[in-house]
């Protein structure tokens, strides 16, 4: 979310950041912003005076009819009843006019970091480092015809019972899959100090809200309800149907509507049952300390959690791209790091949060490289993003594992994240920083292609052999 006051005092430095992140006609948009809170400041100063006054002249009434002047009480009476009017005014365009410019503002993405590079897209990104050496040798087979030859990945059976973009895993390969993902959050909590959390992976419309994946991105997410939801909104329909039915031949529908108010007043409301599946456990971790006011000795050191998860992702706007495989699927799992720093501690923590994601990779010795990502190509909610890309030997290029980002204080205003500092009385946003340390099947993906055997087996990285029972090889 946006600073209004900061728009307010630079606008130019929202155009321009908003125009490089590829915002179109910025300009106009920074202007519809100016003029709905210019709106809005109107509505609550017109409503502020016109109570002013409805106060004031409320009390001269008793003051009058004391002095028996009725003349002078009536008069008073009229203007406070017109007075209530224009206080009732003011409200409604506060409430349409506040309402447009906060949708206005959450639709809007973060700007970024000023040593963030310019970009349209994946091109503008830079290198910034490189780790290990690809994998030489003939050519290497994909990951799914690996698994699918062992007989330990079934992309048909997953179709049949779910739909295209899942997956079933077998034998050696899904205890592998388990290794990869223990390894993982054992190693961001026994060496680099992250609290393991086990968070809920449905959550309510508020926490989506608060790290920038609602409104703008709901076509990417999984919804759920529960039946009772479903069955009260069908009862709600029919009431009103019946009403309308005895209107149209002139009988009394009292009885029903009656019903049905009863029915919509003690039922249970959308939103009570509507909930949605976390696309990363990112939601659920940086929204442990919304609506929170943390002291400053909470944040001495970042305060740091990560946590194993299963994740989903529609996916709705990725039709055509890697459609076979592990790579994207609607459902896979992750380890999440998620970091609450005060504002002059977060890029540190940004540097650390990435060097803990690449430890991983590099513990697995899968070559990777960083890459700093341009205005064009970064998320939503981000000022600024390092991917960790890994060699997949089969596409013959770097694809993307992890993305650590340091999102400022964007989703903190979102969520009414803030700490105080010691002997102030003020309050600051939070900063929060997220990345992935990593995504399992990818890293999967990862491990098969660069340690695949010629008789077709995959042998086992040596950090992970103690997770699977001492086995070094898959498919032995």
């Amino acid at each position: 979310m946006h600073d209004i006051r900061a728009i307010r005092e630079n606008p130019q430095v929202y155009v321009a950041g908003w125009s490089s992140r590829g915002v179109d006609q910025a300009d106009g948009l920074v202007a519809d912003i100016l003029r709905l809170d210019a709106e809005l400041r109107h509505a609550q100063t017109t409503g502020q005076d016109a109570l002013a006054k409805r106060n004031a002249a409320s009390k001269l009434i008793g003051a009058a009819m004391g002095r028996k002047d009725m003349a002078e009480a009536d008069r008073l009476k009229a203007e406070v009843e017109s007075l209530k009017g224009d206080i009732a005014a003011a409200a409604e365009v506060e409430a349409r006019v506040g309402k447009e410019l906060r949708d206005l503002l959450a639709g809007l993405k973060n700007l970024a970091a000023e040593d963030v590079p310019d970009g349209e897209d994946e091109a503008g990104n830079v290198e910034v480092s490189r780790w290990g050496t690809p994998r030489e040798g003939g050519p290497a087979k994909d990951h799914a015809d690996l698994g699918e030859a062992l007989g330990m990945l079934d992309f048909e059976a997953a179709a049949k019972m779910s739909g295209a973009r899942f997956a079933v895993l077998k034998g050696q390969l899904a205890r592998l899959e388990r290794a990869v993902g223990q390894f993982m959050l054992d190693l961001q909590t026994d060496q680099h100090g992250y609290l393991e959390v086990n968070p809920p992976l449905l959550v309510r419309d508020e926490a989506m809200f608060g790290t920038g994946q609602l409104p703008k991105f709901e076509e990417d997410l999984f919804k759920t309800s529960t039946y009772q939801a479903e069955e009260h909104v069908s009862r709600t329909h029919e009431l009103m149907f019946r009403s309308h039915q005895l209107r149209e031949v002139g009988q009394d529908a009292t009885g029903v509507d009656r019903e049905l108010y009863e029915h919509v007043l003690e039922g249970p409301e959308k939103s009570d049952y509507r909930r949605y599946l976390i696309p990363t456990a990112e939601v659920s971790l940086t929204n442990l300390v919304r609506e929170t006011i943390l002291s400053e000795d909470d944040l001495a050191t970042p305060m740091r959690m990560t946590a194993l998860t299963p994740c989903f992702r529609a996916e709705a706007g990725s039709a055509g791209r890697d459609t076979r495989g592990l790579i994207r699927q609607h459902q896979f799992s992750k380890v999440e790091m998620v970091s609450i720093t005060r504002p002059e501690d977060s890029e540190a923590e940004h540097e650390r949060m990435t060097a803990c994601a690449e430890a991983v990779l590099k513990a697995l010795e899968l070559p990777f490289r960083r890459m700093l990502l341009c205005k064009g190509d970064m998320g939503f909610s981000a000022q600024k993003t390092f991917d960790l890309e890994v060699w997949l030997p089969s596409q013959n290029t770097y694809r993307e594992i992890s993305s650590c980002s340091n999102c400022g204080d964007f989703q903190a205003r979102r969520m009414d994240a803030r700490f105080k500092r010691a002997g102030e009385k003020k309050t600051e946003f939070v900063h929060t920083l997220n990345g992935s340390g990593l995504a399992v099947g990818r890293t999967l993906v990862a491990i098969m292609e660069n340690y695949q055997q010629d008789d077709g087996r995959i042998a086992v990285p040596t950090v992970l052999q103690p997770y699977m029972g001492g086995l070094t090889h898959v498919g032995a």
